[in-house]
């Protein structure tokens, strides 16, 4: 992983730094990606794992919105366009849990479709994993995964994260906690 170096301007440093593996480029959004965006959001395959599942794709525009109006504008956390070949691939973040069981920073991905089968989500994990090690200093790196998401589960544990905890969502789901600590193993 390489990160480039970012020119702090009078609002502080970019909000979320260029980010390259061997395969992936991960760029802040611009305005160009919105179709993009909501076209991932809106594919139910990628779509049902995100948040709470799935929306309207007039509520996946306006969160695209709130990307840049309220997420880089504040400097919230990272996020990221992700690319693959010159072309957008899907979404990356990482940022304080959002969920009130986990006190820690997460790391959130998904990769549309045609991206599938060919190693970047486990690719993308461990560069979301990286940065949150290396350069915000986090010993702790979480996920939070729906237990029916067998693929991103499997990411997981190659890359050395352990199950952390389950929890029974009110709707009868499960969400699994995995957690990957710098102190126990190396990135695979």
């Amino acid at each position: 992983m390489t990160s480039e170096p970012s020119r702090p301007g009078p609002e502080g440093p970019p909000p979320a730094p260029e980010l390259r593996s061997d395969r992936l480029l991960l760029t802040p959004y611009v305005a160009a990606d919105e179709a993009d965006f909501v076209s991932l959001f809106q594919d139910e395959a990628v779509g049902r794992w995100f948040g709470d599942g799935m929306r309207s794709a007039e509520e996946d525009r306006a969160l695209f919105g709130r990307l840049f109006s309220i997420v880089y504008a504040e400097r919230r956390f990272p996020v990221w366009a992700v690319r693959h070949e010159g072309r957008y691939a899907g979404h990356a973040e990482i940022k304080p849990s959002p969920e009130p069981w986990l006190d820690g920073h997460e790391i959130v991905y998904g990769l549309s479709r045609d991206s599938w089968g060919l190693g970047l989500g486990t690719e993308l994990a461990r560069l979301l994993t990286e940065y949150g090690h290396r350069t915000l200093g986090l010993t702790e790196v979480h996920a939070t995964v729906d237990a029916q998401n067998a693929p991103s589960v499997n990411v997981l544990k190659r890359l050395g994260y352990t199950q952390a905890r389950e929890v029974r969502e009110d709707g009868g789901g499960r969400t699994l906690q995995f957690t990957w600590r710098a102190a126990a193993r190396p990135l695979s």
